[in-house]
């Protein structure tokens, strides 16, 4: 029994022969039947745990019974069969005392009664504390501990958790120390504290492993963590592994759960159809369970579901729903925001005001998320009285989570988590369009795009593990392509590189900002254009808007759709593509016509410099390519305010530094001519720790070398050098980056585009290590191509034109059209 306890997996082999020497003592067999049920259960079989713990309740008599039947409504609260978990805990009660009242706790917030299960909790440690029953003074702390965190009272979740931490250790409980570890995760998760949670589940993972314990409420803690920092695809992906184990080991309980994560992955996603199928099929098994609690939460997520879709909404007792919901602020708060939008469809205007009065006074409290969700709520209540006013609370919730955010080190974290300011950046944009004022909506469309940007400059601390990693990911990779050209086999070097990728990815995301903090977009009035015109695009509601600021003057005018435009973007580096193989008139023509079309859609008749500020699609636009930029010097900046930042940098000095990677026929030719021209050293097989020396240290720097964006994990996007690639964590780690930096090699000016804008890659991220220039291209480009255009260009640096005049120069000298382009200021 005791080996059940401290490392169940050890007894699973042992059970049925102690069973067998228990032959003919009913005593003995009852003890042993209730260790192998027990083992069954913290091993995650729980229907054969069932059969066993019935079996030694039958056997069992006074306290042995009751124990036994303690642990079977343990094993049948896992099934979802609460009701009946509960029926056995009351039967223990009189037997057991405060023990079984703590079990009864765990079934009572099972069921969502949140205060009866509290205030056994609170009977049961005083009476644990007096009798001196560390044991289960500990099981009671871990679990008062999950409720204090549901109830977002986060000091006493961390305190009741940590004292259990200590009790287990005394009592040499390890597996249990991971399971406590999980939920410190958990409530670091409900606090905000990403970096925290995540370090907390790593350690749970590798400790419930090694003591053979079940790990899908690892997977199901960390996929709703990384939900709240908009990783919908990896939190889509754990949830959906959690289902399958929890399935596997018989805990129906949280299945539905676990779907209804699904379901709130899937609105983040936009995927309106899929979180509804989740939330009803979530709602039927919580109905079959009698969990009227969580079926409240599911019935409230389909109704999320069809306002999102525009599909009529009936919900038959919403005050009955929210009543349901108590002791879960953040549901409260979201279904409140969501009755209201019922209301106002049905004209109840009276019942949405109650709705948004109450809900916004989440605002006050809490953890970043919930007073973000606050202030959205007053924005949309202070809509009846005036933009202005709801504008302001916008900006308040919007600095909520900007400030809250700004801790986060890993650059991935960062970039997704915008998607949670999608709303509140969205109600901004509607409501400043509403005032007609394009000073309002250019405010809007700074604060909606690349919030990350308008972060004064984070670098994540050092760290000697990461620093670690990524040496051995470039000699695995290098190790890789040898093997391939060699036509040997892969496979474990393969799964290496995988495995390396995912460490590294995961220890960067535990580290903390060392500096940052939001800063406020730059005004109309504050940027100093001089003769350039500033195009600034804005994506609403599937429609495309320009605003344009020439001579200090704005003007807002339509555009046309978003997939009018991307249909028209498709065909452009489909045909810089086969031209660049094999000119041909046909695609030529292709080409010219679709540049003209764009052009005429996207841009203003003004024979001047451009500043443009995309928005989703349009970031990769060859701009060269449209009639009216040839020639013609064309900025593109991920927002004014990055580009204001960087055009007002102080000047550095123009100090010139080459290097160029394997494998491409012209690339050492290019770098030498390059070297040549400032007259520079160009080294020999640069490796990754020269260039970025190089990169540490000089004011411009020339890259020929094979690139790779890696849209499914673009932090891993690549510069090919002699032993391996340089990748996005690695600029990140350097103190400094040039002034200006320019990358002969395909498709890394390009960048993965996540919510809100936000972009990710390398030429984002020497951006937001404070780049003022990088010229690359957004298409892939044929070597030869290259090496002329990066010569004139280089010619024109050497006599000191700005870096998107000596581009546009040398684009229009050659004639030749090409995906390079200038970005950031």
């Amino acid at each position: 029994m005791r080996l059940a306890d401290v490392d169940p997996a050890r007894v699973l082999p042992l059970a049925p022969l102690v069973v067998g020497d228990a032959s003919g003592d009913a005593a003995a067999q009852a003890l042993a039947e209730q260790a192998w049920g027990y083992a069954l259960a913290q091993t995650g079989q729980v229907s054969e745990a069932v059969t066993h713990l019935r079996r030694a309740v039958r056997l069992g008599v006074g306290k042995a019974a009751a124990e036994s039947r303690m642990k079977l409504a343990f094993a049948l609260v896992q099934q979802g069969r609460a009701a009946s978990a509960l029926r056995e805990v009351d039967l223990a009660v009189p037997v057991l005392g405060a023990r079984a009242r703590g079990q009864r706790a765990v079934i009572l917030y099972h069921l969502g009664h949140l205060d009866d299960a509290f205030a056994d909790y609170q009977s049961a440690e005083r009476a644990l504390r007096r009798s001196g029953d560390r044991l289960a003074l500990q099981r009671i702390l871990v679990n008062r501990g999950i409720l204090q965190a549901e109830r977002l009272n986060f000091a006493a979740a961390v305190k009741d958790l940590l004292e259990a931490e200590r009790l287990a250790r005394e009592l040499g409980r390890d597996l249990v120390v991971g399971i406590i570890a999980e939920n410190l995760g958990f409530v670091e998760s409900r606090r905000g504290d990403v970096p925290a949670a995540l370090a907390h589940l790593d350690r749970a993972e590798e400790i419930i492993a090694h003591h053979g314990g079940q790990l899908a409420p690892v997977l199901e803690d960390r996929a709703e963590l990384l939900l709240s920092v908009g990783l919908v695809g990896e939190a889509r992906e754990h949830a959906s592994q959690a289902i399958s184990a929890f399935r596997a080991e018989g805990r129906q309980l949280k299945v539905p759960e676990t779907r209804l994560l699904l379901a709130d992955a899937a609105l983040l996603a936009s995927d309106w159809a899929a979180a509804g199928k989740y939330a009803r099929a979530a709602l039927a098994q919580f109905t079959r369970q009698g969990r009227h609690h969580h079926a409240a939460l599911a019935r409230a997520t389909v109704l999320r579901a069809a306002l999102s879709a525009g599909k009529p909404c009936r919900i038959s007792d919403p005050d009955g729903m929210i009543a349901a919901l108590a002791g879960r602020p953040a549901a409260v708060v979201q279904a409140h925001i969501d009755l209201a939008l019922v209301a106002e469809r049905r004209r109840q205007e009276a019942r949405a005001v109650s709705h948004l009065g109450i809900a916004s006074r989440a605002r006050s409290g809490g953890p970043a998320t919930l007073r973000a969700r606050g202030w959205y709520a007053e924005a949309l209540l202070r809509q009846r009285t005036g933009p202005r006013s709801a504008l302001a609370a916008a900006r308040r919730g919007l600095r909520v989570l900007d400030e809250n955010h700004a801790a986060l080190g890993a650059g991935d974290l960062r970039a997704h988590s915008a998607l949670h300011r999608a709303d509140l950046a969205s109600l901004g944009l509607r409501v400043a369009l509403g005032t007609g004022r394009a000073a309002d909506v250019f405010e809007w469309a700074e604060r909606g795009r690349a919030s990350r940007f308008l972060h004064r400059s984070v670098r994540p601390p050092d760290d000697p593990e990461l620093a670690s990693l990524l040496p051995q990911l470039r000699a695995t990779v290098a190790e890789l392509e040898l093997a391939r050209a060699e036509g040997r086999p892969a496979v474990k070097l393969e799964h290496r590189q995988v495995d390396l990728e995912r460490r590294i990815k995961n220890r960067s995301r535990l580290l903390r900002a060392t500096a940052g903090g939001p800063a406020e977009p730059v005004r109309p009035s504050e940027l100093d254009l001089g003769d350039r015109v500033l195009v600034q695009f804005i994506e609403i509601d599937g429609c495309l808007l320009a605003l344009t600021i020439v001579d200090g003057r704005l003007t807002l005018r339509g555009i046309g759709t978003v997939a009018e435009v991307s249909g028209l973007l498709e065909r452009v580096p489909f045909a810089l593509r086969h031209l660049a193989k094999r000119p041909r008139p046909d695609v030529r023509k292709l080409l010219h016509a679709t540049a003209a079309k764009l052009d005429e859609l996207l841009l203003p008749r003004a024979d001047r410099p451009l500043v443009v500020v995309p928005t989703g699609v349009l970031h990769g636009v060859p701009w060269s390519t449209l009639p009216s930029c040839r020639g013609k010097p064309v900025v593109v900046s991920p927002s004014a305010t990055l580009w204001h930042t960087a055009a007002n940098r102080p000047a550095r000095a123009r100090t010139f530094a080459v290097a160029s990677g394997p494998g491409l026929p012209g690339a050492e030719e290019e770098a030498r001519a390059v070297a040549d021209i400032h007259q520079t050293a160009n080294p020999p097989d640069a490796t990754v720790d020269e260039v970025l020396k190089i990169l540490g240290t000089a004011g411009t720097v020339h890259l020929a070398a094979h690139g790779r964006l890696n849209p499914d994990n673009p932090l891993f996007s690549a510069l090919s050098l002699h032993d391996g690639p340089l990748v996005v964590y690695d600029v990140q780690r350097l103190d400094q980056v040039p002034e200006t930096v320019i990358m002969a090699a395909c498709d890394v000016g390009r960048s993965v585009v996540v919510a809100g804008n936000e972009l990710l890659g390398l030429a984002a991220t020497f951006l937001e290590r404070g780049a003022s220039q990088l010229i690359a291209s957004v298409v892939p480009v044929p070597d030869a191509a290259t090496k002329e255009l990066m010569i004139a260009v280089h010619r024109r640096l050497r006599d000191n034109l700005p870096p998107a005049r000596a581009l546009a120069e040398a684009q229009e000298e050659l004639g030749e059209p090409n995906g390079f382009v200038c970005v950031g200021a």
